[in-house]
């Protein structure tokens, strides 16, 4: 039995508070071109998705107090953090694209997952979409949340590898660890293949379960590849077992992408590092790939 085959285009969180302020730019810990490059991908994507007459829904995230519930009041008193996002402010608004006629736009408000909001999941299925792909911020903290949950209801996940990035993680460890939980396919928005649903897997059904990992033509076939809560609890490597034996699998990731490390995935050190190596990559891009810095 087959699910549904349609796909859309997510795009999460192209907001001002988490690519545009100067307090947004201020927060990432990478080079900002970083982040202008993967906000940039994100129109690009939403360029493609459009022109292949692939539907594109937008998630935003409201932040306010009243909002939020005890544990996230909590956590921002600890550490000191302040709500992004206020509803009816500047730093709301989306940055760089936004919604034409007939896109959807669900809203978050103080949650990570885009199923917590209501009626996304009931468009999707009302839609006969069965296949996800993610564009926006951050891959280890929304985009992540929203594909861990999309997997478990049966979605297929596909992350383009140059329209998001990470913000607390090291980029290459995130998106092998979607490949290997989600079975994920990170590639990017100028392979044909990122907007067709995967096809059904020969013999499948046999060895399912939590231990059994992705079928292995969705780790090792595809290309590598990223609102915030600037926390990472429901980050890779938190949940869902150990990350460092889960990745130890992960087969290599190839890309043309200069962001991306195109080292087999068994190869890539699990420290900073990682996101060393993809901040020099991308200040090796030519200017015109990345998005100037927005205005004040």
């Amino acid at each position: 039995m087959t699910g549904p085959s349609g796909t859309a285009l997510v795009v999460v969180d192209l907001q001002n508070d988490f690519c545009a302020t100067p307090t947004a730019r201020a927060r990432f810990p990478g080079d900002p071109a970083v982040l202008d490059a993967a906000v940039a991908g994100g129109v690009r994507a939403v360029e493609t998705a459009r022109r292949r007459g692939v539907e594109v829904v937008f998630v935003r995230f409201l932040g306010d107090t009243a909002h939020q519930g005890p544990s996230w009041r909590w956590r921002d008193r600890r550490l000191g953090k302040r709500p992004k996002c206020l509803e009816g402010s500047p730093g709301a608004e989306f940055h760089a694209v936004a919604p034409v006629e007939g896109e959807r736009v669900f809203t978050k408000r103080a949650a990570f997952d885009a199923f917590l909001t209501e009626g996304f999941e009931r468009h999707l299925a009302e839609r006969g979409i069965g296949h996800l792909v993610f564009a926006g911020l951050f891959a280890d903290v929304c985009v992540d949340s929203t594909a861990r949950t999309a997997f478990q209801k049966g979605f297929h996940v596909t992350v383009l590898t140059e329209c998001t990035t990470s913000l607390h993680l090291p980029y290459d460890i995130v998106l092998r660890f979607m490949r290997v939980l989600y079975g994920a396919r990170t590639t990017t928005a100028d392979d044909p293949g990122a907007w067709t649903t995967p096809e059904p897997v020969a013999g499948a059904g046999h060895g399912d379960g939590p231990d059994a990992g992705p079928p292995a033509a969705s780790v090792s076939g595809d290309g590598a590849a990223s609102e915030d809560g600037s926390a990472s609890g429901g980050g890779p490597g938190i949940e869902g077992g150990s990350s460092a034996g889960a990745l130890s699998g992960a087969g290599p990731a190839p890309s043309t992408r200069p962001a991306i490390s195109t080292r087999p995935a068994s190869s890539i050190p699990l420290a900073s590092s990682a996101r060393a190596a993809s901040v020099a990559a991308v200040r090796s891009r030519p200017e015109e790939a990345v998005c100037p810095s927005p205005q004040g």
